[in-house]
């Protein structure tokens, strides 16, 4: 008996997610699950007399510049997302898992639910995958974009606080390398993480603005943006900082309250919006996973794809739109 057409593309995907699931594996040892013993392999390194420098690089992660592409833009805003999230994972890494998640479903979930053999024409390999996407792609990323959102707004809503820190410090007598000590260890996390590495960065010889200015690549939040420029211009053109950043708490404090107003008022448009674009995908990936056959019998249809295609079109139209109408800046 020979094997062709859908059956043996399913084998050859089958052996691929093995492979790819092994190394999974091997990546979330190293890139996951190893990041949560850091604070001891700190010590260890400092037991074992290694240099600050090379405990700094073995704790964090370290931005690589890339050519300008599609492929290369997409690794961009993931690395903005984790660095906003607080992930140290590489966007590399991500893809890597969200790639072999999406295998390892499409493969799986067809044995699991037993209706590998209704998988006989392209077009049901597409309704397979595409179910294997939403789980293994979108909904991480969503995840992320959700968790990176939560934490930026922490951070907005504890920068002010952090000046007012930072001020009483210079103010007090303070070097900006001592203030900026002072506000590391009585901010909690985000904040006190964020400008932790500020502070190793003008340790290991950064200059104040390029440490600041790493530190708004990685947050990008116009508070902090702010903060930035006041900085370097005072260290241009002289003057008193500490009363900059006074003046600068107080524009950031207006300014959050009226952003809070704006949030009020677009509330409901906002979680409308969320509603209509998470409840279809939610909707196909319930159904599916229940109900396969729903798609499967009448995937074969020739309407089917075309009006496939023609839902997505629309779908993807609306979410764009949609953020567009909600997406307000003050």
């Amino acid at each position: 008996m020979t094997l062709s057409g859908a059956p043996l593309i399913f084998l050859t995907l089958l052996f691929f997610a093995v492979v790819l699931l092994a190394e999974g594996a091997f990546y979330y040892l190293r890139d996951v699950h190893g990041p949560k013993n850091r604070v001891n392999r700190r010590l260890e390194m400092l037991k074992s007399g290694a240099m600050a420098e090379e405990i700094q690089a073995s704790l964090r992660r370290q931005a690589q510049k890339r050519e300008k592409s599609l492929a290369t833009s997409i690794l961009d805003w993931l690395e903005l997302k984790l660095n906003q999230a607080g992930m140290r994972l590489a966007p590399e890494r991500l893809l890597m898992m969200m790639g072999m998640a999406t295998l390892g479903i499409a493969v799986t979930v067809p044995i699991l639910l037993g209706f590998v053999d209704m998988l006989d024409s392209l077009s049901s390999l597409l309704v397979v995958f595409a179910f294997a996407i939403g789980i293994g792609v979108v909904i991480p990323i969503l995840v992320i974009d959700r968790k990176a959102m939560q934490r930026v707004k922490k951070f907005e809503e504890q920068f002010p606080i952090a000046l007012d820190i930072f001020v009483r410090g210079l103010r007090a007598g303070h070097p900006v390398t001592g203030a900026l000590d002072l506000l590391v260890e009585e901010m909690p996390d985000p904040i006190g993480s964020e400008f932790a590495m500020v502070v190793a960065e003008i340790s290991y010889g950064y200059d104040l603005r390029d440490a600041l200015a790493n530190l708004a690549r990685r947050v990008q939040t116009t508070d902090i943006q702010m903060f930035v420029v006041s900085v370097a211009i005072q260290s241009e053109t002289g003057g008193n900082l500490a009363d900059i950043l006074d003046g600068l708490s107080r524009v950031i404090r207006d300014r959050a309250s009226m952003v809070l107003k704006v949030r009020a008022l677009a509330s409901e448009g906002k979680m409308t919006g969320v509603v209509l674009s998470v409840l279809p995908l939610v909707t196909f990936l319930g159904v599916f996973a229940m109900q396969p056959d729903f798609f499967l019998d009448v995937v074969d249809d020739p309407w089917f794809m075309p009006g496939a295609l023609g839902v997505f079109s629309l779908y993807s139209t609306g979410i764009l739109l949609m953020r567009k109408l909600i997406d307000l800046k003050v």
